[in-house]
């Protein structure tokens, strides 16, 4: 693909369990970063008949928006692993990784599952991986407000860790001195970036989360 070359994007958010108040906010964000950077274009859809290998062929990304519950039936799943196996590109942000829970495939996709979370609190997270183009541009350490999410199982053995969070600076935190947050990996053929941040619409309009999707984006868009 050349570096001047638009690529498509398409957004999907359905969810059949909890679902977030940010999602417009995320989408609308993302779609400011395509016009902004001038990378790619998005698309937006809560319509899971479109996950088949036809339609995603059109595009470069997925993103997983706030998925949540069991929102892909076989068929569709059978689609994106397609896509997936096929070398396209995978994000998932903040609540993708709460859904599918009976699918292994898709949890290696994200690769966590989410358990639980405490009350939302401020935390200091940590820039890992510093020379990765995800974080590229993020201070090393900052304050932020979120959902602190736990997970069944630590991923840092399979998976390029981006983002960590040190529970000495929250309450609730249950995987210890290794909290992973946000990490990328090379997975079935493609490209997987997922953020456990991204809870409240505040998170779309600030610089440092935008950058750190905006990057990833790009990263799990590139055939390079």
């Amino acid at each position: 693909m050349a570096s001047s070359e638009k690529f498509a994007v398409l957004i999907f958010s359905k969810t059949a369990g909890y679902r977030h108040e940010s999602i417009a906010a995320g989408i609308e964000a993302i779609q400011r970063l395509g016009t902004s950077s001038g990378a790619f274009t998005v698309d937006a859809s809560e319509d899971a008949f479109l996950i088949n290998a036809e339609n995603l062929s059109r595009y470069a990304v997925v993103i997983f928006l706030q998925t949540s519950g069991n929102f892909l039936d076989g068929e569709q799943l059978a689609g994106l692993q397609a896509y997936v196996r096929s070398g396209g590109g995978f994000v998932g942000i903040h609540c993708a990784a709460a859904a599918m829970e009976r699918e292994p495939w898709y949890g290696e996709l994200i690769g966590a599952v989410f358990t639980d979370h405490p009350e939302p609190q401020a935390g200091v997270v940590d820039v890992e991986s510093r020379d990765h183009t995800i974080v590229s541009g993020l201070p090393e350490n900052w304050e932020w407000y979120d959902e602190w999410y736990n997970f069944s199982k630590n991923p840092r053995a399979k998976v390029t860790v981006l983002l960590s969070i040190d529970e000495t600076t929250y309450q609730g935190g249950k995987l210890g001195d290794d909290h992973p947050l946000a990490w990328c990996r090379e997975f079935d053929g493609g490209r997987s970036f997922y953020t456990s941040l991204g809870h409240f619409r505040d998170a779309y309009k600030d610089r440092r989360f935008m950058s750190h999707i905006l990057n990833g984006i790009l990263w799990a868009g590139s055939r390079t």
